[in-house]
C-alpha cells in the first residue's frame, strides 16, 4: 500500500487556533504600531511640503523678468532677471491662498502663457505680450470669475514701491502711497458731491518707482481702493479683471515706453494764445444783465488802471445765462444803436471774454418745461419704464438746484446743445467757452446701473469728442481718455488754506495732470476758490501766486488790490510779466516735444533721477521740461527749505544768487524770503 504524501496544507483547525494564539497577545502592540506609522507618514508629508516644496514657484519667465506664485501669502510676484530683484507683489484677494498653482498648468505646452483654474472660483491666464519698446517687457493678466458672486481683486503692495497716476483726489498726494480712499467705482467725479470720491482727471494707468506700469483694460467695470502705505486694489465689479503689467529698467523709461502711449499718436494743441492771458474771474453783481455789464466794465477799468489790461474776463454759468438775455448789437450798428441794454464787447477791450456752460438744466427752467410739454424727454438722461409708458427724467443736483442732464447719446439733443454753445459764443463775442459738469456718472451717483453706452466715464468721453467741433478755444472740466484732444482742462477747485486740499495739493495735482497727458490745464484761482481756515491770508496769496507763475495759465478770483498790500499788487505785475517772458516760451518749446513723444511738460524730480529713492517722494518741486526746477515754499511762516537737485552729473544755477550747484544733491536750509521764489536753471 503506497504511503500518502503530505499535501503541504496546514490543517484548518491548527491555523485558526494559531492565529488566535498570536493575535491575542500582540493585539495592542500591532495597534500602536499602526498608529505610529500613520503619524510618521503624516509628519513626513508635512515636512516635505514645508521643507522640500519652495514657497515661491515660477509661473512664467520672460527675458528680463518672471512671474512667480507666493504660496504663503497667495500673491503674484514679479521679479527682475537674472538677479531676482523684487519689482512688485500683487496679493490675490478672490481665490484661496492656500492652493498654489501647479508648475504644469493646462496650457504649459506654450512657454509664453500660463493658465490655472481654481475650481468653482476663478480662472487665471497670464501671457507675455509683444514688446512695446526695447528694454520693456509686458504681461497680460486676466482673471475670469467662474461664479456670479466672485469679485476679482488684485492688491498692489506699496512696500518699497512709490505709486503714481490713477485718479485725482480731494487732497492730492505725490506719490499716492499716503492717500486713502474707500473702494468705489473708478469714475470721475465732483468733490462737492463726494469729497472721498475720485476727481475730474483720471486714467487707468499706474506707475511704480521700480519701473512697473499697470494699465487696466477700458472695458473692465473697474473699482479702486487706496489704503495708505499698504496697497491699492483693483477690482472687476462682478466681472473679469484684465490689466497689462509692464517692466522697464527704471521709472522714467517705463513712462516713456508705456505711459506716453495712453492717448495714441494723434495729439493736438489747444489755443496756446491763452497761455499769455491771465484769467480774471468775474465775481461781481449778477442779478441782471445790466448789473453784469456794469460789473465787467468796472473790473476792466480797474485792471487798466493797474496796468494789467491784457487777459480774459471769465463769466460763470449763471452770469453767462443772465448776460445772454441782453440784445446783441452788430459792430456796424453799435454807434448808431446807443441802447444802454445792449452788450458791447468794446466795453472791456482789450480784455477778452470767456463764458461758461454745463450739460445741466434746472427742472424749473422755461426751456426744460417747454421741451417736456412737447414730449421731448429724450433730450435728457431718463429712466426707462419696465412695462412701457413714458420715460422719466433722471433728477440730480447741480450747484444747489434740482436738475436733469443732457442726454449725450441723443443725436438731436447733442446737435441742439452744440448749436446753443455756438450761438452764445457768437452773441456775446466770447473768445473762450468753458464747459463745466462733464465729470461723473449720474446713474452711479444714485446707485443705479447705467446703460451700457454710458458705463464708467463714457459720458465725459463722448461729450469731449463732440466739443472738438467747437474748435481749440475750449476749456473742459474733466479728463478721461481725452488728453490728446485740443482742450485746456480746468483744474478742480482748491481750499484757501495750506493743506493738501489747498496750496500743498497744487504741485501734486500739477504733476498728476501732466503725467496723465493733461499738460494744458488752468489751475484754480490764486489763493484758492473754496473757503478755507485762513481767509484773507496775504502770505498764502503770495506763495500761491509764485507757484502759478510757472504753470500754464495764471487765474485770479480775488484781485490783489482787494486782499493785500500794495507791494503784492506790484509783485503780481512782475509775476505776470515773468510768466509771459520766461515761462510761456518754455511751455511752447516743450509742447512740441509732447506732440512728438508724449513726454510730460511738467515733470517730477525722478524724471532726471529715476533710480534715486530720494526723488520718489519729492512732492513740493517740479521741473519744466529738463531745464528749469521750481522749488516753492508751501509751509505757512517758513522762510527756508531743503531743495533736492535732480540729475547726477547735471549742474544747476540759482536764479536768485547765481550760485551753481551739482545735481543729485540736497541744498540744506536754503533761505527764502516772502518775496522770493527758488528757481534753478540747468546749465550745460
Amino acid at each position: 500500500m503506497p504511503i500518502a504524501r503530505p499535501t503541504g496544507r496546514i490543517p484548518e483547525a491548527a491555523w485558526t487556533s494559531g492565529i488566535r494564539e498570536l493575535t491575542e497577545p500582540w493585539k495592542g502592540a500591532l495597534g500602536c504600531l499602526g498608529v505610529a506609522v500613520f503619524f510618521a507618514m503624516t509628519i513626513g508629508i508635512i515636512s516635505w511640503q514645508a521643507l522640500e516644496q519652495p514657497l515661491e514657484e515660477w509661473m512664467l519667465r520672460g527675458q528680463a523678468s518672471g512671474m512667480l506664485w507666493d504660496r504663503r501669502r497667495g500673491a503674484l510676484l514679479l521679479r527682475a532677471l537674472p538677479m531676482g530683484r523684487p519689482l512688485v507683489s500683487i496679493t490675490v484677494g478672490s481665490v484661496p491662498a492656500s492652493e498654489p498653482p501647479l508648475p504644469r498648468d493646462r496650457c504649459w505646452q506654450d512657454s509664453t502663457e500660463f493658465c490655472y483654474t481654481w475650481e468653482e472660483e476663478a480662472e487665471l491666464r497670464i501671457s507675455l505680450q509683444p514688446t512695446p519698446a526695447p528694454g520693456t517687457e509686458c504681461y497680460s493678466v486676466r482673471w475670469t470669475p467662474l461664479r456670479p458672486d466672485t469679485m476679482m481683486k488684485d492688491c498692489f503692495s506699496m512696500a518699497n514701491v512709490s505709486w503714481y497716476g490713477g485718479a485725482s483726489l480731494c487732497a492730492q498726494r505725490w506719490p499716492l502711497n499716503s492717500a486713502e480712499s474707500p473702494e468705489q467705482p473708478f469714475v470721475s467725479g465732483d468733490f462737492s458731491k463726494n469729497p472721498t470720491g475720485y476727481g475730474p482727471v483720471l486714467e487707468r494707468y499706474f506707475l511704480g518707482s521700480t519701473g512697473v506700469t499697470v494699465t487696466v483694460a477700458p472695458d473692465v467695470p473697474l473699482v479702486l481702493s487706496l489704503e495708505s502705505h499698504w496697497h491699492f486694489c483693483l477690482g472687476g465689479a462682478r466681472g473679469p479683471l484684465h490689466y497689462v503689467l509692464c517692466i522697464s529698467p527704471d521709472i522714467t523709461t517705463a513712462h516713456r515706453h508705456v505711459g506716453t502711449k495712453l492717448a495714441g499718436p494723434a495729439r493736438a494743441l489747444p489755443d496756446t494764445t491763452l497761455l499769455w492771458s491771465p484769467i480774471w474771474q468775474y465775481d461781481g453783481p449778477a442779478g441782471s444783465a445790466a448789473k453784469i455789464k456794469r460789473g465787467l466794465r468796472s473790473l476792466a477799468k480797474r485792471l487798466k488802471r493797474h496796468r494789467m489790461q491784457e487777459g480774459v474776463l471769465a463769466l460763470g454759468e449763471h452770469g453767462t445765462a443772465t448776460l445772454a438775455t441782453t440784445d446783441h448789437v452788430p459792430a456796424e450798428r453799435r454807434k448808431r444803436h446807443g441802447a444802454s441794454h445792449a452788450w458791447d464787447p468794446a466795453m472791456i477791450f482789450p480784455l477778452q471774454l470767456s463764458i461758461t456752460l454745463s450739460p445741466y438744466i434746472s427742472i424749473t427752467a422755461p426751456l426744460f418745461l417747454h421741451l417736456l410739454r412737447d414730449g421731448e424727454t429724450g433730450y435728457w438722461l431718463s429712466l426707462q419704464p419696465r412695462y412701457g409708458g413714458c420715460s422719466i427724467p433722471l433728477l440730480t443736483t447741480w450747484k444747489g438746484q434740482l436738475c436733469t442732464r443732457l442726454n449725450i447719446t441723443n443725436e438731436a439733443a447733442l446737435r441742439w446743445y452744440l448749436s446753443r454753445a455756438r450761438g452764445l459764443r457768437h452773441k456775446l463775442s466770447a473768445t473762450y467757452v468753458i464747459f463745466e459738469g462733464a465729470e461723473g456718472n449720474a446713474f452711479l451717483e444714485q446707485a443705479m446701473s447705467p446703460p451700457a453706452e454710458l458705463a464708467g466715464d463714457q459720458y465725459a468721453e463722448m461729450l469731449a469728442a463732440a466739443l472738438v467741433t467747437l474748435g481749440n478755444a475750449t476749456v473742459i472740466s474733466v479728463g478721461a481718455r481725452s488728453s490728446h484732444l485740443p482742450f485746456f482742462v480746468q483744474m478742480r477747485p482748491l481750499h484757501s488754506d495750506w493743506s493738501h486740499a489747498g496750496l500743498k495739493g497744487l504741485i501734486p495735482s500739477t504733476l498728476h495732470y501732466s503725467l496723465l497727458g493733461y499738460n494744458f490745464f488752468i489751475p484754480d484761482t490764486v489763493g484758492g476758490s473754496l473757503a478755507g481756515d485762513t481767509p484773507g491770508d496775504q502770505e498764502l496769496y503770495v506763495r500761491w501766486l509764485q507757484i502759478v507763475t510757472f504753470l500754464p495759465v495764471m487765474a485770479f478770483g480775488t484781485p490783489p488790490w482787494l486782499c493785500c498790500d500794495s507791494w503784492v499788487l506790484n509783485l503780481t505785475r512782475q509775476c505776470i510779466q515773468k510768466h509771459r517772458d520766461f515761462v510761456v516760451p518754455l511751455i511752447i518749446k516743450y509742447s512740441k516735444e509732447w506732440l512728438s513723444s508724449g513726454y510730460p511738460i511738467f515733470r517730477p524730480a525722478w524724471w532726471l533721477s529715476p533710480t534715486d529713492p530720494t526723488a520718489f517722494t519729492v512732492e513740493d518741486e517740479f521741473l519744466i521740461g529738463d531745464e528749469v526746477l521750481v522749488a516753492p515754499i508751501t509751509e505757512k511762516g517758513q522762510t527756508w527749505r531743503d531743495i533736492y537737485l535732480p540729475g547726477e552729473g547735471c549742474r544747476w544755477r540759482d536764479t536768485n544768487s547765481a550760485r551753481v550747484f551739482d545735481g543729485g544733491t540736497v541744498i540744506r536750509n536754503y533761505s527764502v524770503s516772502l518775496e522770493e521764489m527758488p528757481v534753478f536753471v540747468k546749465i550745460s
